[in-house]
């Protein structure tokens, strides 16, 4: 097993990424905290995880309020005394460009997709330090630039990973704690078949994508990101800090335009 005796902190974890994130932890021998805002979802994801909950905590808590990182540090070390690693997964995803996102919806995006994970990473250095532990952030491909209509969350994911790319270095060096990341491309969790359904598309629409966005004629699965996570996570990563993995089916840069 891959991550025995290892405490992780998993974000965002009762649905989608961060669900198949903490069930592989667990699977790789982890204990883990399940965090998110609906406690009958946590409730169900440990039930289904760890059904004589031996190995995991729950933890319901808003990532914006002031309190949200000493809760999270606070209740993992009541649960398992330690912490080995932390998985940044929480985000709000949604759309927005340049003339309807205002400053509230502005402020929002960056409070839980950049602030939050700065300020719980801050609470957790001293005790990754103690277990010379890790940090794996998850980012989007969109923090390259992004779509139009996804400018506010693009751009916190643009923040985020120009903080892993800079704690990677200097918490490495500072602290021996490892910080990378990996980018989603285009997910099928739970989420986003209602988010497209919302959108007007059809109940099967992931069956029938165009080979521009889905090369493979499929989209990822949550346990696809789950696989890459637990590399960084696990001693098979070595010293590897600073990196950023981007887990897309085709390359971003110097894409090769479709023939009209």
């Amino acid at each position: 097993m891959r991550l025995a005796n290892k405490t992780i902190i998993v974000t965002g974890s009762t649905t989608g990424i961060g669900k198949a994130i903490a069930g592989h932890c667990l699977a790789e021998g982890a204990q883990v905290l399940i965090h998110g805002l609906e406690p009958d979802l946590a409730v169900q994801t440990q039930t289904e995880l760890d059904p004589e909950k031996l190995n995991t905590a729950i933890l319901i808590q808003d990532l914006s309020e002031a309190s949200a990182a000493e809760k999270i540090t606070q209740c993992t070390l009541d649960a398992f005394g330690k912490i080995d690693a932390l998985v940044n997964n929480a985000a709000i995803v949604g759309t927005g460009n340049i003339h309807d996102t205002d400053e509230e919806k502005f402020d929002r995006y960056m409070s839980i997709n950049a602030r939050a994970p700065f300020f719980l990473i801050k609470a957790l250095v001293p005790h990754l330090e103690k277990s010379k532990g890790n940090i794996v952030n998850i980012g989007s491909i969109n923090a390259y630039c992004g779509e139009p209509e996804l400018l506010p969350y693009s751009m916190a994911k643009g923040a985020m990973q120009t903080m892993t790319r800079n704690l990677g270095d200097t918490l490495h060096r500072e602290n021996g704690i490892r910080v990378n990341q990996v980018n989603p491309g285009w997910i099928l969790t739970e989420n986003e078949k209602q988010r497209k359904q919302d959108q007007g598309m059809n109940e099967d629409w992931a069956a029938d994508l165009p080979a521009m966005f889905a090369p493979s004629k499929r989209i990822f699965d949550p346990a696809e990101i789950a696989a890459a996570v637990v590399y960084f996570l696990s001693d098979e990563a070595g010293p590897v800090s600073g990196s950023v993995l981007d887990v897309e089916q085709y390359p971003l840069i110097g894409r090769n335009p479709p023939k009209c």
